[in-house]
């Protein structure tokens, strides 16, 4: 695994593995302090005390998902730093896509649908401090039922056996690839690509949602696009057209 990730040149150093953590991105942000490079990957076997989006917990029984965060230091204006999470849900999904061939969409922002029910098996959490972000990666892999709460898959329950190492090589390389094509476009969305992207594959754009705001209040309408910033343009009954740029968003089915 390490000898497939060292074969980029110049890349981002080979990922370190540790048997146990509680937070990969608490561990990797203590170490970003500290001065550590662009491009540190830290894997952990287990994870006892991970965070997913909205503060909630994130559980990773050991060896069954792949649990990493990634340091960054971006050089784009911090106005476009919200689009490292959504980046980041693009690399994830590229890579579960290739080693798994299961059907995969993206619910905005960045979590994981796997599956003809388009069930929760991965997401993103992107912390920024002090010029740095680090960003989180978490995907059921072999997780069984058993193990995960309820309404969440992981890819061994949707049919599909994929190594854990294959897997967080994918990533890795994804991530990498579309970081420097946003760097390189200065963080604009469109001009590197990430937006068309993203919008093909986000399966919240176009249907009806119910947009649970941090504020308690819940906004109800059609997800209508993507905005320049990253965020998510409802519009309601009276229409009324809202970004969301955080929120808890809820899938509304479609009526028979």
């Amino acid at each position: 695994m390490h000898q497939e990730l060292g074969r980029r040149g110049a890349g981002w150093p080979a990922p370190r593995v540790v048997a146990s953590v509680e937070s990969t991105n608490a561990e990797v942000a203590t170490l970003a302090a500290q001065g550590v490079r662009e491009g540190f990957v830290l894997v952990a076997e287990q994870q006892t005390s991970g965070r997913g989006r909205l503060d909630r917990a994130w559980v990773s029984p050991r060896g069954a998902g792949l649990t990493l965060s990634v340091l960054l230091r971006p050089a784009p204006p911090r106005s476009t730093w919200g689009w490292l999470p959504i980046l980041a849900g693009l690399a994830m999904l590229d890579a579960v896509a290739k080693r798994s061939q299961l059907e995969a969409n993206l619910k905005w922002p960045n979590d994981l649908l796997l599956g003809s029910g388009q069930a929760k098996a991965g997401g993103i959490l992107a912390e920024a401090g002090d010029g740095a972000v680090v960003v989180g990666v978490g995907v059921n892999v072999s997780t069984t039922a058993a193990e995960l709460p309820p309404g969440a898959t992981s890819l061994l329950i949707e049919g599909a056996l994929v190594s854990r190492e294959a897997l967080l090589v994918e990533v890795v390389l994804a991530l990498e690839s579309r970081y420097a094509g946003w760097t390189a476009a200065r963080g604009d969305a469109a001009a590197s690509g990430v937006l068309a992207a993203y919008s093909s594959r986000c399966a919240t754009l176009g249907r009806g949602v119910t947009v649970q705001m941090p504020h308690g209040d819940a906004l109800v309408g059609i997800a209508e696009a993507i905005d320049p910033s990253g965020g998510l343009q409802v519009r309601a009954g009276d229409g009324t057209v809202t970004t969301v740029v955080a929120g808890d968003v809820v899938h509304v089915r479609p009526e028979r």
